[in-house]
């Protein structure tokens, strides 16, 4: 049975409503690497830069699926507990790496700990804190010399996209037409 003009001519804006939906729902960015310490790397900070890795950390925005490349020598880099990064206590990391070239993958959101493994170059400041945003939160990357926060996660801001256009003008699209 072929089908009425009615039932082709509302099947087309169907089509092309799951294709949208397809292409909007693709991540916006991929993946970035990071090399912590650019072209100073993963170092004891000297007596007027105990800063130095919190205010890099400060200005990047890490999401679920990046990764961080240290680069070093003589050292260690750990990842710890908030307690261990506070206290410079190393003794029951949870990560350990000291091959000079470690990369950490960012897999889930939240805040990561990152310490050096002698507590003389923690407590002069090499360790940061990561924040990762979730892959959800994913937005076009632009530099940021501030260090404001992320939007929260429980907030409804930017949750009407594309796709939710594009489903609502179809929806009376389709009443207009009927009527």
């Amino acid at each position: 049975m072929k089908p009425s003009k009615m039932e082709t001519f509302l099947g087309f804006p169907f089509a092309v409503l799951i294709v949208l939906s397809i292409v909007g729902s693709a991540p916006a960015t991929v993946a970035e690497e990071f090399k912590v310490g650019e072209d100073q790397g993963w170092r004891q900070p000297a007596a007027n830069e105990t800063d130095m890795y919190s205010r890099w950390a400060a200005t990047k925005r890490f999401h679920v699926g990046d990764s961080l490349r240290f680069e070093y020598k003589s050292d260690t880099v750990q990842i710890v507990d908030k307690w261990g990064y506070y206290h410079c206590n190393s003794t029951r990391p949870i990560s350990v790496f000291n091959d000079g070239h470690t990369l950490i993958n960012l897999d889930r959101s939240g805040p990561l700990y990152i310490v050096s493994a002698d507590p003389d170059h923690c407590k002069s400041g090499q360790r940061m804190i990561v924040e990762v945003i979730s892959v959800n939160s994913r937005s076009p990357r632009q530099p940021s010399m501030d260090a404001s926060p992320a939007a929260s996660p429980y907030s409804s801001a930017g949750t009407f996209s594309v796709v939710t256009e594009v489903v609502f003008f179809y929806v009376v699209f389709v009443a207009v037409s009927v009527i």
